[in-house]
């Protein structure tokens, strides 16, 4: 599908000699001819969009052509040739749509992660964003505030009116209150969004030689790790990004955590402990059952090597069964770990609701909006002047959301993740 924007649209679809302009957005069956020498270059399906109910707010037209690679390049020298008509930028149709009052910043940003999602679970929260879920509970919010403003100005504006009194400070602060509650209600699963977009990162973790590298061939299903009999064949950090039953997870193979002089493995060592130290859950990998592995954070002990197991007589006293057991060799046990796996990382992600927060971007001008609006809500004395201001600041952070205000330094960024077509 080849799409023009802009006002020279029509003119181009008359360029190549198609005959008259069909009717508006309907789906019309037209021969399409080289501008210059009048030969045919393909039947297409061919769409008007007139301005500005269309994605950009411009007129538009969209050709519908054959999917061969000869089609498409006759088609786009015969463009070419056309005055007025220049090929997209990237992200540029989502320009103008914002530019267009189409779409706001944020569901541009929901636009990108849609293009971007690998997972279902990605594409559903990118979905709601692009839809304008989150843009709606921001203006739910602005609404509150805007309402709590009024009446502090009419208590500014208008002190001398006997009526104006019985508005009230109260009302104000009752509407700025449950402003504040959603904007904390919000926030709540700002982190399952951000991990959701970003990943959820599992690491693997454990001594040498308990089969770390054999469990994240196994779960990859392919070979990323070296494996080896040797201690401390892996000595730095090894990612591969999975799509574990929906979400989408960043699996992690790192050094094997023992007492060593060699310089590089010490280094391997020290960025495993960060890396699990920084997981979203951590599989602790222990050859035989033992007491419960160092440091803090979300694990789950995992026994390796039960193939060559033929009981439980080796624990000894003191030790304790692992959560589970598996064979990465001989794939036992590892259909309960992936269960186990997507169980935590759906109680995780699910929190009480679906994410409506998935950027840093949005995270931070939450944040900032609630920090003002409780710093306002805290002076209870305040002059209405002060608290005016107080929920001016606030409802200017959230509008940085939508892209009202102060935008053009991530404008570029946002833009240019999106496809030509885009």
């Amino acid at each position: 599908m080849i799409r023009l924007s802009g006002p020279a649209a029509d003119a181009a679809l008359l360029a190549l000699k198609s005959g008259d302009l069909p009717p508006n957005r309907v789906a019309t069956l037209r021969t399409l001819h080289d501008p210059a020498s009048g030969d045919p270059l393909d039947r297409a399906l061919v769409i008007r969009f007139e301005a500005p109910r269309s994605f950009t707010g411009e007129s538009m037209v969209e050709l519908h052509i054959t999917g061969g690679r000869a089609v498409l390049n006759a088609i786009i020298a015969a463009l070419a040739e056309i005055p007025g008509l220049r090929p997209a930028e990237a992200g540029e149709f989502a320009w103008r749509a914002f530019e267009n009052g189409k779409l706001d910043l944020s569901q541009v940003e929901g636009l990108a992660d849609l293009v971007d999602a690998q997972t279902e679970a990605q594409r559903k929260q990118a979905l709601r964003i692009a839809g304008g879920a989150l843009s709606r509970q921001t203006e739910t919010i602005r609404a509150l505030l805007m309402r709590a403003m009024a009446l502090v100005e009419a208590q500014i504006d208008f002190s001398d009116q006997e009526d104006v009194d019985a508005l009230g400070m109260a009302d104000a602060r009752d509407l700025a209150a449950e402003a504040a509650g959603l904007i904390r209600s919000t926030l709540a699963n700002a982190h399952c969004g951000e991990v959701l977009r970003e990943g959820f990162v599992v690491v693997i973790a454990g001594p040498p030689n308990v089969g770390k590298s054999t469990l994240m061939n196994a779960l990859a299903r392919r070979d990323v790790s070296i494996v080896s009999a040797t201690p401390g064949t892996t000595r730095d950090v090894i990612e591969v990004h999975l799509d574990l039953r929906g979400y989408p997870v960043t699996l992690v193979d790192t050094a094997g955590l023992r007492d060593t002089g060699d310089p590089i493995e010490q280094e391997g060592i020290s960025r495993a402990r960060s890396r699990a130290e920084a997981a979203d859950l951590t599989l602790w990998l222990t050859d035989r059952a033992h007491s419960d592995p160092p440091g803090k954070g979300p694990r789950l002990v995992v026994r390796t090597k039960i193939d060559l197991e033929r009981d439980s007589s080796h624990l000894r006293n003191g030790e304790r069964e692992a959560e589970l057991s598996i064979s990465a060799k001989t794939g036992a046990g590892i259909s309960e770990l992936l269960d186990a796996i997507t169980a935590y990382a759906d109680r995780q992600l699910s929190g009480q609701g679906p994410a409506l927060i998935t950027l840093q971007r949005h995270r931070l001008a939450y944040e900032e909006a609630l920090q003002r609006l409780e710093a306002g809500l805290t002076r209870n004395n305040a002059l209405p002047e002060i608290f005016a201001e107080d929920l001016r600041r606030t409802a200017r952070s959230l509008e940085r959301i939508s892209g009202r205000i102060d935008v053009e330094e991530v404008l570029g960024e946002i833009f240019s993740r999106l496809c030509v077509g885009k």
